[in-house]
């Protein structure tokens, strides 16, 4: 939702209400409604717009285009893509765990500037918990390196809103598996909780 076309009007009186033309109030409408995400399951065809979203949000790492068609095919059903005004605007990346099927680990959240502020990542995620390939999802598992700060808030508080806990250890070591080349990834394990719509 559009907070600029509710913010503006705040006295509440009658002559603010007659300012607003019903021309204005229509151009505020179709603004909103610009401004809202539509989150739908992804296609091989958004690959390419995977690729370009997650170069515009660091500090992600970059996959080859090939892997993002993989993720918008073969993981599809645990996936999610976001178009605002008819543009990628976020995507969730996902699978369940093979050994694990009542485990969706979330694999990449990447959500454009202009899709910000409006919660579309927790958005983005529940709505692939409320699908029928998840009803045996009990637990969520992603990875966070220490310093970010914006996922840990973000599944912090996933858990909070499905009133369960969240664990974290080390999954991926600095030393051990990266050679001191990337940030040790830190496993979050949320869970367990009943089946999360969006």
């Amino acid at each position: 939702m559009s907070a600029t076309s509710v913010a503006n009007n705040q006295g509440g009186g009658s002559e603010g209400k007659a300012e607003e033309s019903p021309e204005d109030k229509v151009e505020a409408r179709q603004d909103s409604a610009r401004k809202e995400a539509l989150l739908r399951q992804p296609v091989s065809e958004d690959g390419a717009d995977v690729h370009r979203l997650i170069q515009r949000c660091p500090p992600l790492d970059e996959n080859s285009v090939y892997c993002n068609l993989l993720q918008t095919s073969h993981f599809a059903d645990t996936s999610v893509a976001a178009e605002v005004a008819g543009e990628l605007a976020g995507f969730v990346s996902g699978y369940l765990v093979p050994s694990r099927p009542d485990t969706l680990f979330i694999w990449q959240v990447a959500v454009a500037e202009e899709g910000r502020g409006q919660g579309l990542a927790g958005r983005m995620i529940r709505e692939i918990l409320g699908r029928p390939n998840c009803a045996q999802v009990r637990y969520l598992e992603t990875t966070i390196t220490p310093d970010n700060e914006a996922s840990w808030a973000l599944f912090r508080g996933l858990a909070r809103k499905l009133g369960t806990e969240c664990n974290e250890s080390v999954m991926f070591d600095r030393e051990r598996h990266f050679q001191g080349q990337h940030d040790s990834e830190m496993l979050l394990r949320i869970g367990p909780f009943t089946q999360a719509g969006s």
